[in-house]
């Protein structure tokens, strides 16, 4: 067995001795030969200024070309970084289409009176304002004060049957011919029931044209959607110990398939005013990541269209239903309805846990809530005056069977009027600074790979020596053996 091993590793040594050899005959060039390749490259290449490093005689303008060629060649690095850079980046174009178009689809438009609730009402319950505050915290960020609380506590164990819900709908500001003093559209008289109930952080709130239903499509000009209210400022109530100390009219202009969203974008109309407003349409289109924040795959369960509002509410939606095991009556969804104790023990601190860990957040693309891919809005211009002149105010006092002073008081009108770029950007900057072509890249890889190749002859030569062993070529001259080996390979 030992004669065996040793005569299967001498074969091997053999073998590698034979491998070794026939490298130095026929792939390691000599030095000369080396020499001639490299002035051969230098000579040929179109890569510019190479040769006239090589082929100077001048040390001195050796030199100069030698400053101007690794000059250019340490700027071409930093062009080409920098436009990998920006591509990388995902740059991206903003394109502004201005069209003019006959015919447009006409807005939502959501509105609320700034006082919430019916004065008789709420009269001997201001604890009401406390409990509607912790319902819209749902929708607005509010943070309640300690020296409430007892008071709080108090009230929902004596009234655990309690519906806030319905004390809104019931006892909130209401839509009917005494409220809805004139309604037009666009010459076409509306009514109440053209307008549809929504709860808001203000409460009861009335929109129109909600979900698009009738489809209304209108013309650019016209007087659009007229809106004359009585506010019923005497009637109708807010608590000023909470910061709520005006009167009049609050509304949003949003799409026809979008919840309205008052929370920093209402406007607001006190009383006594006209305001007049002037609308605009803009469509905005989100390129998808890496380009843009949206994500068309994204679809919500409760709204027609994706926004991010919408998908905001849902998601808030998920949470407290988990762990609440209710759903506000201010969300949508279809679970079991929060009571007024859930309310405040549970649904309260969970919305406050939601802002605080930042559970549902919104905006870029890996976001709970990204940027939608196609977004209407309605940009607005809005001018004021005061209403109604001598005749004016004698015409409704005639009218409303009121007298001049409550008419000037607390009526207002509304009336609704690719990488083929970075190839470029490196090429042109290639041949700017250096002359160079993908042609002159090609001859730059061959030469390193050929230099490269004989990089690694050269270090498996420079390994030890390899032993001798026995073999039927043993006793002859050194001198003889290696070119009988030579000769074989």
């Amino acid at each position: 067995m030992d004669q065996l091993r040793r005569f299967t590793e001498s074969d091997a040594k053999g073998k590698l001795e034979k491998i070794r050899l026939c490298l130095i005959k026929k792939l390691l060039p000599d030095l000369e030969v080396r020499r001639k390749y490299h002035e051969e490259f230098a000579s040929s290449t179109s890569f510019h200024g190479v040769h006239n490093i090589v082929h100077t005689q001048s040390k001195a303008r050796r030199a100069l070309w030698l400053l101007i060629v690794t000059g250019c060649l340490a700027i071409v690095i930093w062009q080409i970084c920098g436009r990998f850079i920006y591509y990388f980046s995902w740059p991206t174009t903003t394109t502004v289409v201005v069209q003019y178009v006959e015919n447009v689809k006409f807005p939502a438009v959501t509105f609320c009176n700034l006082n919430r609730f019916q004065a008789h009402a709420v009269s001997n319950l201001k604890v009401i304002f406390l409990i509607w505050n912790i319902v819209s915290a749902i929708l607005q960020k509010f943070a309640m004060e300690n020296k409430h609380s007892q008071e709080l506590n108090d009230f929902l164990l004596g009234n655990q049957n309690f519906s806030i819900k319905d004390f809104t709908r019931k006892n909130g500001f209401y839509l009917n011919s005494s409220t809805l003093l004139e309604c037009d559209f666009f010459g076409k008289p509306c009514y109440p029931q053209d307008f549809e109930q929504i709860f808001t952080e203000y409460g009861n709130c009335f929109t129109f044209n909600h979900n698009d239903l009738s489809a209304r499509r209108v013309t650019l000009s016209g007087r659009g959607l007229h809106l004359l209210f009585d506010v019923q400022q005497d009637k109708f109530t807010d608590e000023p110990t909470l910061g709520y100390t005006d009167a009049g009219i609050t509304f949003v202009i949003h799409s026809p398939q979008e919840l309205p969203r008052f929370d920093g974008l209402g406007l607001l109309t006190p009383v006594g005013t006209h305001a007049q407003v002037a609308i605009r349409q803009l469509k905005s289109i989100i390129q998808e990541y890496p380009w843009g924040e949206c994500k068309p795959d994204i679809k919500l369960q409760y709204h027609k269209i994706y926004s991010t509002n919408g998908c905001l509410l849902e998601c808030k939606a998920r949470y407290i239903q988990d762990w609440c095991g209710c759903l506000p009556f201010v969300l949508p969804g279809n679970g079991t309805e929060c009571d007024l104790l859930k309310f405040y023990k549970c649904v309260y601190p969970a919305v406050y846990d939601i802002e605080v860990k930042g559970l549902c957040t919104i905006g870029t693309h890996n976001s709970t809530c990204p940027a939608p891919c196609e977004e209407t809005d309605y940009p607005t211009t809005v001018t004021y005056s005061n209403f109604g002149g001598e005749k004016a105010i004698k015409y409704f006092s005639t009218k409303l069977k009121k007298s001049p002073e409550y008419i000037r008081t607390p009526s207002l009108s509304l009336n609704s009027d690719p990488i083929s770029e970075l190839l470029a950007d490196v090429g042109g900057q290639l041949g700017l600074f250096c002359g160079a072509s993908m042609i002159t890249i090609i001859e730059l890889l061959e030469y390193i790979f050929t230099n490269f190749c004989w990089m690694c002859i050269f270090l498996l030569l420079k390994a030890p020596d390899m032993p001798q062993w026995n073999n039927p070529c043993q006793k002859q001259p050194i001198h003889k053996e290696k070119k009988r080996r030579i000769q074989e390979c």
